[in-house]
């Protein structure tokens, strides 16, 4: 009876793993296994098809463009990171590391911007996108895109930055080091985990995003990838081609998946890094 005991913790744990596991995965699953099937198939609930096919994947890239839809959702979602975790990291180490007066409310001024609904600042953010003349490009969604991911990243970032020793920091001033030698050579390499982690975080919500990409963009080449699905249709609802739609679908979701397993480790100790003090 004693020697029973850890068993069954240890199956419950397993059990609920397991059910996570094929929770998480089924609409992938599903999703490339629909891509896969034509014609009648795709209302066929069999997750395998029984004759698999890549005229889906060939029909995207053939009656649209997808590649350069792919490529747009790539640019916006790097220069995205890019811009705000050069900015998040240079914002971070006033907002932690400097003592000023209104560091407090402009910390949480920052973290209130991003809990705005798109909706409630779209019509200004179309006014400003006309009056700049990026209407229809790029840029726009860069713009966009930032007043969400930056103040997301400066209040990650600020986070971490306050764990950082206080020694490090008067070290590198005694020996003379200035402030941007003091962030981008001194904290950048302590702060490498959660600068991936909130890279990875911020990459993927420039990539999703769909509400500014439809209204700030109009032809097909200027178009992102999630906009360019959405647009997928048919003559009905009956006849919207699923297979296109899903193997779209699959094309963009794999990517992200793919940067996730490559940069789990990092992940996890980034979004662990603050959490437990000694």
């Amino acid at each position: 009876m004693n020697a029973s005991r850890p068993l069954l913790p240890r199956l419950g744990y397993y059990l609920a793993a397991a059910a996570t596991f094929i929770y998480a995965l089924f609409p992938l699953c599903y999703a490339i296994g629909t891509s896969l099937k034509t014609g009648s198939a795709l209302f066929n609930t069999q997750l395998l098809p029984t004759a698999p096919t890549l005229q889906n994947y060939v029909a995207i890239f053939r009656e649209q463009p997808f590649g350069q839809n792919i490529l747009n959702s790539l640019l916006v979602a790097c220069g995205v990171v890019a811009i705000s975790l050069m900015l998040g990291l240079v914002a971070a180490y006033a907002l932690a590391r400097l003592p000023f007066r209104g560091r407090g409310v402009l910390l949480f001024t920052i973290l209130g911007v991003s809990m705005f609904p798109q909706v409630a600042i779209l019509s200004g953010m179309f006014e400003l996108i006309q009056a700049l003349g990026l209407y229809d490009r790029l840029p726009a969604l860069l713009i966009s895109d930032l007043i969400f991911t930056l103040p997301f990243t400066v209040w990650i970032l600020v986070t971490f930055m306050r764990e950082l020793p206080r020694e490090i920091e008067e070290a590198a001033l005694m020996d003379g080091a200035g402030p941007l030698t003091l962030v981008f050579r001194i904290f950048l390499p302590l702060l490498w985990p959660a600068m991936v982690a909130t890279g990875l975080l911020a990459f993927i919500a420039a990539w999703n995003e769909f509400l500014f990409a439809l209204t700030f963009t109009l032809s097909g080449e200027a178009r992102t990838v999630p906009v360019a699905i959405a647009l997928i249709s048919g003559a009905s609802a009956y006849e919207l081609p699923w297979g296109n739609i899903m193997a779209a679908s699959v094309l963009v979701t794999l990517p992200l998946v793919a940067l996730v397993l490559v940069f789990q480790r990092y992940i996890v100790s980034g979004l662990t890094a603050g959490s437990v003090k000694g």
